[in-house]
């Protein structure tokens, strides 16, 4: 978020009120400003965004349509920075703060997110451009505020407390809110600008992936596209903190958190996978051969884990004694390349080694469960029209994907 100009919260406010109430007075009024702190504050802000903010009229202002979208999301910024404030304040059983959000600034969260993201307050200098000292000022101002620890020292470095942790998520929310909005006000000059930040597990990164997102950056060449990869945990966290805008893979049953929504595309039966020449390629195969091979296996926490267990033990066997755990693509391939591994992978997976004769399918896994694959996005994400547009594309592709090639995996539909 650190592309994020130094805003100022009471600015983006006073443009939200005076819009909403429909006059200056009004605004000036509802956050205990004069008329002209409030109209010089729109100024200074319409003059910062090179964008038209109000209409002015002698009946009031209303909102112009950049106004408009900067006003909703600067709206759910203050939502969530309040949110945050007051939920460690009543962790710590400390009375609420009135206007918790107007007193919290941008500077407060710009210091806390990139100190810990730098996990130190030089390094965060480096990255900000600011001095150390004025962090450590500004990081003293929010304790001080709110009245807990933050941030420690923990031997060269810094880190957060659980109340910051609390904290971080839904600053680093509301700083996803403001970078939203400012993607919206460029879209409304070149028509597709702003950014996508997709969060990717193994599944879909070798057919549906890549050609969602040629698709859509032929249709939008402005967009800028960051995929991330990462095990399940750390891109959960980093999509309920707005850091990710979405994330494509398996879904959890149950869902891991509350805040999450899950949106299965289709059904995916991984089946055992093994070189080309592998003993067990093109015979019958009995089961309790599988035990004689060394295995490739998903990590504890993957759905893919569970269902391999699961394909021993239901049939009384024990688990292969000699197995490997990874999540990497790249090293399952590998592995399976130069020796006689198994593994459970989804047909899209090794797609490209299958037609070059490189790996082949022993067979399927026998389990009567669908994993599902699918979208998962923040119960409350609003989605601007380009992630909106990007997660419909992704629907597109799986959609064609599942109706048009026979290995592919079906299209999910709820009981």
């Amino acid at each position: 978020m650190n592309t994020l100009p130094d805003l100022n919260l009471r600015h983006l406010e006073a443009v939200s009120a005076a819009g909403r109430l429909g006059s200056i007075s009004k605004a000036a009024q509802a956050m205990n400003l004069s008329q002209p702190a409030i109209t010089q504050a729109v100024a200074k802000l319409e003059s910062q965004l090179d964008h038209a903010l109000l209409d002015r009229q002698p009946a009031g202002v209303t909102f112009t349509r950049a106004g408009a979208l900067l006003a909703e999301r600067t709206d759910r910024a203050l939502a969530y920075i309040t949110r945050g404030g007051q939920s460690v304040r009543r962790a710590a059983r400390l009375p609420p703060l009135p206007h918790i959000g107007r007193r919290i600034t941008f500077g407060h969260l710009r210091t806390l997110t990139t100190v810990d993201q730098a996990g130190s307050f030089a390094l965060a200098s480096t990255i900000t451009g600011l001095s150390e000292p004025a962090l450590h000022r500004s990081a003293r101002d929010l304790e001080q505020l709110l009245g807990l620890l933050l941030l420690v020292r923990q031997g060269r470095t810094v880190q957060p407390t659980p109340a910051a942790s609390v904290l971080l998520r839904h600053a680093r929310l509301a700083l996803a809110e403001l970078q939203s909005g400012l993607d919206e006000l460029a879209a409304l000059r070149v028509e597709g600008a702003g950014r996508v930040t997709v969060g990717t597990l193994p599944m879909a990164q070798a057919i549906l992936l890549p050609r969602a997102l040629s698709r859509f950056s032929a249709l939008y060449p402005t967009a800028q596209i960051s995929v991330v990869e990462g095990p399940y945990s750390d891109l959960l966290a980093s999509l309920r903190s707005g850091q990710v805008d979405l994330l494509i893979g398996a879904l959890r049953d149950p869902a891991p958190t509350r805040d999450i929504t899950q949106e299965a595309l289709f059904a995916d039966d991984p089946v055992i996978v093994a070189r080309a020449g592998h003993p067990l390629a093109g015979a019958p195969l009995d089961m309790a051969q599988l035990l004689d091979f060394p295995w490739i296996v998903a990590t504890a926490t993957a759905p893919v884990r569970r269902r391999w267990e699961a394909m021993f033990e239901g049939r009384g066997l024990p688990l292969p004694a000699r197995r490997i755990e990874t999540n990497s693509i790249v090293i399952s391939r590998g592995l399976l390349l130069d020796d006689d591994w198994l593994t459970l992978m989804s047909r899209d997976q090794f797609a490209f080694e299958r037609r070059s004769g490189l790996l082949t399918e022993i067979a399927d896994d026998g389990m009567p469960a669908h994993r599902r694959i699918g979208i998962t996005t923040r119960a409350d994400w609003h989605p601007t029209h380009l992630q909106a547009e990007f997660a419909r594309t992704f629907r597109d592709v799986t959609a064609e994907w599942s109706s048009g090639n026979p290995m592919a995996g079906k299209p999910f539909r709820y009981a």
